[in-house]
């Protein structure tokens, strides 16, 4: 990933970096049933709720977010080989801080290792 950046016309920096330190939960892999008021749902997994919580304590909210089409790389540190590359729970925690919507999104470019002492996700989000 460059580290070359320039300045939009609002002044925020593009592209945009950052680490986030932890080890995301496989969006698809992650459900869990639980019954509520009447009827059961699907919602995210103990694992990803935590992640998702990790994220938000780790990544400010940019002022203003990227609102056009963008370029996603992620570079993801697992612990271990296990669990699948996915970053679905990425995009989700990005949407409201990075981005306005995940749907903006219209590359990825995403790549899987393994970083027993510091999982992490290396992430850059750059104009399309």
């Amino acid at each position: 990933m460059s580290t070359q950046k320039r300045a939009t016309p609002t002044g925020r920096q593009d592209p945009f970096s950052i680490i986030i330190h932890g080890e995301p939960a496989s969006k698809s892999n992650s459900r869990r049933i639980v019954y509520s008021s009447g009827s059961y749902r699907l919602i995210k997994s103990k694992k990803a709720l935590l992640y998702l919580d990790a994220f938000r304590k780790q990544c400010p909210v940019l002022d203003p977010m990227f609102t056009d089409d963008v370029i996603f790389e992620a570079r993801i540190y697992y612990a271990s080989r296990r669990p699948d590359l996915d970053e679905s729970l990425i995009m989700d925690a990005l949407q409201g801080r990075i981005i306005s919507n995940d749907r903006i999104i219209r590359k990825k470019i995403i790549e899987g290792y393994v970083d027993r002492e510091s999982p992490r996700a290396e992430i850059r989000i750059s104009r399309a």
